[in-house]
Parts: structure tokens; sequence; C-alpha cells
């Protein structure tokens, strides 16, 4: 593990990725065994899994964006328009 930073910064690293303790014990084993194909294949799904998740909450936040925008449209609607004069 040479080429690698210190264990303890790969290790918080993968904690400041959101790999959970199971995750994190799974890649240090790969990586100590040599196994960096393996190690690269769980950090390819941590970051899948991690997008996936992205989008969920893109999509929560859309769904709130649109309905405060469809509020904000009918309440417009519903109120006299107030004129400015100069």
């Amino acid at each position: 593990m040479n080429i690698y930073e210190s264990s303890e910064s790969i290790i918080q690293n993968l904690k400041d990725a959101g790999c959970d303790c199971e995750t994190i014990e799974r890649f240090m084993t790969n990586l100590q065994n040599g196994n960096e194909a393996n190690g690269l294949k769980q950090l390819a799904l941590h970051r899948k899994n991690l997008l996936a998740s992205l989008h969920k909450d893109q999509k929560c936040i859309d769904c709130l964006d649109y309905l405060v925008y469809q509020m904000k449209k009918a309440n417009n609607k519903q109120e006299p328009r107030k004129e400015k004069y100069l």
C-alpha cells in the first residue's frame, strides 16, 4: 500500500464519501490484499448509489418547486393587480 495515502487518510476519505463501516472494511481488505479491481468496483457502486440518491432528492425538490410555483400562480390570479404609480 506504499503508493497510496496512509490507511487513516483513506478511511477518512471513505467516511467523508458516506461509506458505512462494512463498506470501508471490505474496501480496505481488498486494498491490503492487492485486489484493487474489486476495490474500484466497490467505489463505483457506492458512487452510483450516491448519484441515484441525489437524483431522487433533486426530483423531490423539483416537485416542491413546482407546487410553490403553482400556488403563487393561483394566488396572483385571485388578487387584483396593484398598479405602481410613479
